[in-house]
């Protein structure tokens, strides 16, 4: 399988037995790791028994104009050649995917899962993977993974003579590197710890109910960072079909290859605000690689100090928001990864933090607060649905604080309110009220002029664009969802606009 971002593509791998001088030729567009297996598979196979010919052995890989790269091809071509010898049988379009080492051990690699995928897609069901991956392989519903500790075992499976083979006393059990992790994740942070902020914390249901994007400034301390890393937690497990895209792309960018079971819980992403675009949104030399922006799909990309990271990685997030896509182009091809996530951004009100009230104990120029608050264009902040304001807190909040309800509390409510979603947008196909089209809330969901009267009249002296006027009719349905409504009031469309136009920028 050769992956194109999460697109893999069925890639026939031939081999040639010639009569001329010892020689191996690979052909087929491979990149360098790809040309070095040649010196790999050739010591593979002699430690597993099976040494290849000595003849010149051409190994050919189709399509040959589609680039191929990784180690992940190792045990193909190796299967490929000792077919050619006729020392293992007809493999029956079988699907190889392995890293060998000198010793004829089979190694994970990384992107099993969404090459696994791809390849029961195409039609191609069985597939033999290193042992460490078999566990990640078998997560594909309906596919026949096989997973081997060695070359010498997997040749034992299509007909190799076991007399000529060196098998070891490894039963196949995966290796540390696919096993589960055996330490407990650390506790989820929960809501109970945030003291005071009410108002905040009723926005951040908000958003985790409609999935909406959000933006807290506010001086530090306030509890911006707090709030965000809290949100993950409110979120509903993710279904099937988004676990498995959310663990194919993880799959792809583990720093360690093997992963034990699907990925249930939304991600939760927060780059430092030194990151490059190619961190943020994904690239990197050769062939584009997923950035934190796609490692966050279906979860949450939290930009903390948002105002401190460069305009350019800023602005490059306005496509995915509207699209829930990224497609890098890079010279080693091009490649799609979806990156569907609520946005949070929090920033100071000021470069110094103390412009708070009446700005006494600011240090900032004027020039200084509209250069900071000018990496975040206009065009960015017109995506993001709720911009509020977190207050500095009181001393009797830090001294006396009253309880506060538990994440578990929060996270009912707002699944709650997803249901509700759900049963009203199933028929349109969408989930979330974040993702209804503004021609469905002119259309079947249009609300009386007298609720968005409000609405009409911003439009009319230009404080909100017509992107904004759908945001804010998103915002006020989750209200009323929340609220167990059937349709936004005029309250709910009220509150839904201040949420709107809470910050102003200097």
């Amino acid at each position: 399988m050769a992956l194109l971002g999460l697109n893999g593509h069925i890639i026939e791998v031939e081999a040639d037995i010639g009569q001329t001088l010892p020689g191996f030729v690979l052909l087929g567009l491979p990149d360098a790791s790809l040309n070095e297996a040649r010196d790999r598979i050739r010591s593979a196979a002699q430690n597993a028994g099976l040494p290849l010919s000595r003849r010149k052995l051409t190994v050919n890989l189709i399509p040959a104009s589609l680039p191929k790269r990784g180690s992940s091809f190792d045990l193909a071509m190796v299967m490929a050649a000792l077919r050619a010898a006729g020392d293992v049988r007809d493999t029956g379009g079988t699907v190889f995917l392995a890293e060998l080492g000198l010793d004829g051990r089979l190694r994970p690699v990384r992107g099993i899962l969404p090459a696994v995928m791809a390849a029961c897609k195409a039609g191609y069901p069985d597939v033999v993977v290193a042992a460490a991956n078999e566990t990640e392989a078998r997560l594909v519903p309906g596919v026949r993974a096989r997973g081997f500790s060695s070359l010498a075992r997997v040749a034992l499976e299509f007909g190799a003579n076991p007399q000529e083979l060196v098998l070891d006393d490894d039963d196949g059990a995966g290796s540390p590197a696919g096993s589960a992790e055996t330490a407990e994740a650390a506790a989820a942070p929960d809501m109970r710890d945030v003291a005071g902020q009410v108002e905040a914390r009723r926005a951040l249901e908000v958003a985790a109910a409609g999935a909406h994007h959000l933006m807290m400034t506010g001086p530090p301390g306030a509890g911006k960072t707090m709030l965000a890393e809290r949100l993950p937690g409110l979120l509903p497990d993710l279904p099937d079909d988004q676990a498995m895209e959310v663990t194919a792309i993880h799959s792809l960018g583990a720093l360690r290859p093997g992963t034990a079971q699907l990925v249930r819980r939304p991600p939760f992403e927060n780059p430092h605000h030194t990151a490059s675009a190619a961190a943020v949104i994904g690239g990197g030399s050769g062939f584009p690689r997923p950035g934190a922006a796609s490692r966050a799909h279906r979860g949450v990309l939290f930009l903390d100090e948002a105002p401190e990271y460069e305009r350019r990685v800023l602005d490059a997030l306005r496509q995915p928001l509207e699209s829930g896509e990224l497609v890098l182009h890079r010279t080693g091809g091009s490649a799609a990864y979806p990156a569907q996530f609520q946005l949070v951004l929090a920033a100071n009100p000021c470069p110094c933090g103390r412009a708070v009230g009446k700005g006494a104990d600011c240090s900032c120029t004027p020039q200084a607060r509209r250069r900071y608050f000018g990496k975040l264009s206009g065009p960015l902040l017109d995506r993001v649905d709720m911009q509020i304001q977190v207050q500095r807190l009181s001393v009797a909040e830090l001294a006396r604080p009253e309880p506060q309800e538990d994440t578990a509390t929060i996270a009912a409510r707002v699944a709650e309110a997803r249901q509700r979603q759900q049963e009203r947008l199933r028929h349109a196909g969408f989930a979330t009220n974040s993702e209804v089209p503004g021609r469905m809330l002119r259309g079947p969901l249009r609300l009386s002029a007298k609720v968005t009267a409000a609405l009409d009249r911003a439009v009319e002296v230009g404080t909100l664009t017509a992107r904004g006027y759908d945001r804010v009719l998103r915002v006020a349905w989750t209200l009323a969802d929340l609220g167990g409504r059937s349709c936004p009031d005029v309250d709910d469309v009220g509150r839904a606009l201040l949420y709107r136009q809470q910050l102003q920028s200097p």
